[in-house]
């Protein structure tokens, strides 16, 4: 999968991951693909319900260690 731009939230707790990946988002035009690392255990479904709200698509979502890992197509 080609990924358009990643960034790193490693270290952040809620809600900071989700505005940086809303930040990354805007950024991106529609269909690219942004992936997010993240540490927050939350954010496997903080991540859920922001591609609901927003529209935009979760592609994958992955544990790798103490890693979530978070791949979202911008609409």
């Amino acid at each position: 999968m080609h990924i358009d731009k990643e960034i790193d939230t490693r270290g952040l707790n809620c809600p900071l991951p989700i505005l940086k990946a809303k930040k990354a988002l805007a950024e991106l035009e529609s269909g690219q693909i942004l992936k997010v690392i993240a540490t927050d255990g939350g954010s496997l479904r903080d991540f859920q319900a922001f591609a609901k709200q927003t529209g935009n698509e979760l592609l994958e979502q992955q544990t790798v260690g103490a890693e979530f890992i978070h791949v979202l197509r911008r609409r």
